[in-house]
């Protein structure tokens, strides 16, 4: 189908027109949900809350996974519906957003193993199609008011100038839409969607219609949907048919959960019970269709539930809260109770996380789990670990236990307690193993970036010295403070080193990139720099020699170097010998005349086959000191705004006097305090200052 004209007033200022561009950002799609929410609340239209909100939830996520372009949202609310545009920048297919393969199943747990992606865009939208563009491409979808006539509907597809350019092609497929309230069941303290329900009124008037025409004296409708409730009167007509009269009784012809019966009080005729019959008949008909249009809003409401239990568990990367938030997700909406075990190497269990509907029982829920026994709970939860499938639990806390398994690899169990009324039905039964499966992926995933964590803050320790050495008459102080993405390596270095005519070497370096092969660089040019400083090389000479060693095995990495060799001098004072290869001038702090740059800026290491460094000497009096840091200081950002050198130098006149270590804890604090975000570059401060009096 192609894509129509939008509303009138698509370029006005209408709260119901919101335009807005977002990251490829894990927080994207909560962003565009507000934008949705608040078009929804302009436009009156709140009814659609929570159909649009999943369907947004899945495009912005699908656009964000694969597409990892920025994302232009567009939403459109008009009196009878609205309209929602994700549009990426990236080339392509459109099935490359995708989750999973489209097909016509709607069954639960096919769903869950193909993925959901345009799938539910088709089953919820009224309609949707794909867009392609200059720019890029991109899907939108329709929603329209239950009963809304097609003629009335309001912009079909997204505005062709929504994206900057025509559409060059458009496909999708219509669908009705979800009666209004129909996601309402994901929500614990939801109204009952089913409190308008005209079948008892029908049934009632059925069955009164049948009583007047046999003559009967009363008469019963009697309907169990399984849910628990067991059998109740849906339709009654004069008085309670009494068991020592001669009832006459006709079975409801319904499908499984439900089972009913009619029930008449009158005498048999000939024409009574084939009136009874074709009664039931027609009933049944009715109460088929009100089980299938349940079972509908109840899958839709599982779904909505697996969506947003999917990006829960997906945001997590902390293993112990995830654990914890689990059984918060499944209790009381899956079941009384639910408990989380993890395995460790040898597959023996240990309880991670409990919850109970009741918490006055948690601690006989404790003591029960906690019990060993041919019969107890641990002994059904390991041999659910064991064979890897579903295993029944008996009482006293009777329920069943599902195997966490996450890319081959067996890390628990998830045990969950019946309902309070009734047993789990398959479709709660698909539920949970589906919320198991995202839950063992989650605990993995997050498994594996504390592993990733580990390992980095292991390597990017063995790249920085222990401790500093304490020297007589000279004051050495350090602060570092690594990216934000704690999983990561950094290039920033600092070092400190003996030479062999008894001065001190002091190293300040910034390798370019993160990660593992950026770490690889700097180890080498440590590595480097000690041995060819400890061979007593002229600092030129060691660094012509780095600089060839990085070109030949730097894998295209280039490294900016700070050296200072700093000794003894005439009196109380410290000579220095400053070279630069491409790194920021240092700040000379002295005592009592404010602070200032200096060094001659030279060519950066592993970038051409020769470099310059010149060298510049200085002297520092007692109480003077030289600030050495990285990039990330001066790059620190605040919006659009940067921490920048300047502010450096202003920031560290007011320290003059200070020892090394006070000075490199304010610098570092005033770095970090000038935004409120977590920094995106390595943080290295380094401190040199004459000691002597």
């Amino acid at each position: 189908m192609s894509a129509e004209a939008g509303p009138a007033a698509f370029d006005g200022p209408d709260e119901r027109v919101r335009r807005v561009r977002l990251p490829a950002d894990r927080r994207t799609p909560a962003a565009a949900r507000a934008l949705v929410r608040s078009v929804l609340a302009a436009a009156r239209l709140d009814d659609l809350l929570n159909e649009a909100l999943l369907l947004t939830t899945e495009l912005t996520t699908n656009a964000v996974e694969h597409a990892r372009t920025e994302l232009d949202i567009e939403v459109v609310g008009d009196d009878v519906g609205l309209t929602v545009t994700v549009s990426d920048f990236a080339a392509g297919s459109v099935d490359e957003l995708t989750v999973g393969v489209r097909n016509d199943t709607s069954e639960i747990n096919e769903v869950s193993e193909r993925g959901r992606g345009l799938l539910l865009v088709d089953h919820f939208a009224s309609r949707w199609g794909t867009t392609y563009l200059p720019t890029g491409k991109g899907v939108w979808f329709r929603l329209d008011r239950s009963g809304a006539a097609d003629g009335q509907s309001v912009a079909a597809g997204p505005q062709a100038g929504a994206a900057g350019g025509t559409p060059m092609s458009t496909a999708g497929g219509e669908h009705a839409g979800p009666s209004a309230g129909a996601m309402s069941e994901l929500m614990q303290t939801a109204p009952d969607q089913y409190a308008d329900d005209p079948l008892p009124d029908f049934a009632t008037d059925l069955l009164t219609r049948l009583a007047e025409m046999v003559g009967a004296a009363g008469g019963l409708v009697r309907l169990d949907r399984g849910d628990g409730l067991g059998r109740q009167v849906l339709a009654r007509y004069g008085r309670t048919p009494r068991a020592g009269n001669e009832l006459l009784r006709v079975p409801l012809a319904v499908h499984r959960p439900y089972t009913g019966e009619l029930e008449l009080d009158a005498a048999p005729s000939t024409y009574a019970r084939p009136l009874a019959v074709l009664t039931a008949e027609r009933l049944s008909l009715h109460l088929e269709n009100d089980r299938l249009r349940r079972a509908d809003v109840r899958r839709q409401a599982w779904l909505t539930f697996l969506a947003e239990a999917g990006e829960l568990l997906a945001q997590s990367l902390d293993v112990e809260l995830t654990m914890v938030l689990i059984p918060q997700l499944v209790v009381p909406r899956l079941g009384q109770w639910c408990a989380v075990h993890t395995a460790d190497e040898w597959g023996r269990l240990r309880l991670a996380a409990a919850t109970h509907a009741d918490e006055s029982v948690l601690p006989q829920l404790h003591k029960v789990l906690r019990e060993t026994g041919t019969d107890s709970v641990q002994s059904r939860l390991r041999e659910a670990s064991r064979i890897g499938s579903q295993v029944p639990l008996g009482g006293p806390m009777e329920g069943f236990a599902v195997p966490l398994v996450a890319r081959g690899q067996r890390l628990g169990t998830l045990a969950v307690g019946r309902h309070q009324r009734h047993r789990h039905d398959p479709d709660e039964v698909a539920v949970l193993e589906d919320v198991a499966r995202r839950a063992a992926l989650a605990i993995e995933n997050a498994r594996i970036h504390a592993e990733r964590r580990r390992v980095a803050q292991t390597l990017q320790r063995s790249l920085l010295p222990p401790v500093l050495p304490v020297v007589d008459g000279i004051g050495f102080a350090a602060e570092y403070v690594p990216t934000g993405d704690d999983a990561e390596v950094g290039g920033d270095f600092y070092d400190v080193l003996p030479l062999p005519d008894g001065r001190w070497l002091v190293v300040v370096g910034d390798v370019s990139g993160k990660g593992v092969e950026a770490a690889a660089v700097t180890g080498l040019v440590r590595d480097v720099i000690r041995v060819l400083v400890s061979d007593g090389k002229p600092l030129p000479e060691a660094l012509v020699r780095l600089n060839n060693t990085l070109v030949e095995r730097g894998g295209g990495r280039y490294c900016t170097l700070a050296l200072a060799a700093v000794g003894p001098g005439e009196g109380d004072q410290l000579d220095v010998s400053l070279h630069l290869a491409g790194h920021d001038r240092p700040v000379l702090l002295r005592a009592g005349d404010g602070a200032a740059f200096v060094g001659a800026g030279g060519t950066a290491l592993g970038l051409l086959d020769a470099i310059a460094s010149p060298a510049v000497e200085l002297t520092l009096a007692p109480g003077d000191s030289l600030i050495f840091y990285t990039d990330g200081v001066t790059e620190r950002r605040r919006g659009r705004e940067l921490f920048g050198t300047e502010r450096l130098r202003e920031s560290a006149a007011p320290l003059a006097g200070y020892s090394a270590d006070v000075v490199a804890a304010r610098l570092r604090s005033t770095a970090i305090g000038f935004s409120a975000e977590t920094p995106r570059d390595d943080i290295a401060i380094l401190v040199l200052r004459n000691d002597r009096r």
